[in-house]
């Protein structure tokens, strides 16, 4: 049976970046999410587009959890008005439980810590570990580096074809949502063998 996911999992930076439009997508992303009744999981902190998706949710009436280890409470200002806030021992149980609660997974501007999140839920979906939407919202073209890296693996040889499928890339968050299409599943793949 398919559906729009119903929680959708948000990988994005904990910084701003340097141009405006990654806030506008990130606000985008939250009211659009606020408004189709699809709660966000995402990293738990208020700085930067993180917080800027949170806020936005919240601001809107939506459902948020934050999923954050405990080191970085501190470092990354653990949000505080979230619906549910969840610490972890360590950055894999983080993305671990991001996954496990998400049906759908959204990439937004970002820096190393978003690239990370999007290989390891990306080599998943390859390893057939999961056949959950992961969707590059790339706005103003801010993924192109990283889409041009996956095709380069592709043409060297180290990726197939089928693998860099299984990420889409679309200009905007409304495209994103029409993506998000979930296939339920009766047997979902225990997080512990991820």
């Amino acid at each position: 049976m398919s559906s729009i996911a119903r929680t959708i999992a948000v990988f994005c930076g904990s910084r701003l970046g340097n141009d405006p439009i990654y806030q506008n997508v990130a606000e985008q992303a939250g009211a659009v999410l606020a408004r189709e009744g699809i709660r966000l999981v995402y990293g738990g902190g208020a700085n930067g587009l993180m917080g800027v998706v949170a806020d936005s949710v919240i601001r809107a009436g939506g459902e948020v959890t934050g999923v954050i280890p405990e080191f970085l409470t501190v470092r990354e200002k653990m949000h505080e008005c979230v619906s549910e806030l969840i610490v972890t021992a360590s950055m894999h149980e983080r993305k671990q439980i991001m996954f496990a609660r998400a049906e759908a997974f959204w990439i937004l501007p970002g820096g190393f810590g978003t690239f990370d999140e999007m290989m390891e839920i990306l080599t998943w979906r390859q390893l057939e570990r999961h056949d959950k939407p992961i969707i590059l919202v790339n706005t103003a073209n801010w993924g192109e580096a990283v889409v041009a890296m996956l095709e380069t693996a592709v043409r060297q040889g180290f990726a197939s074809e089928q693998a860099r499928a299984l990420l889409q890339v679309v200009p905007d968050v409304e495209t994103a949502l029409a993506c998000s299409v979930w296939q339920e599943r009766s047997a979902p793949v225990p997080v512990d063998t991820l």
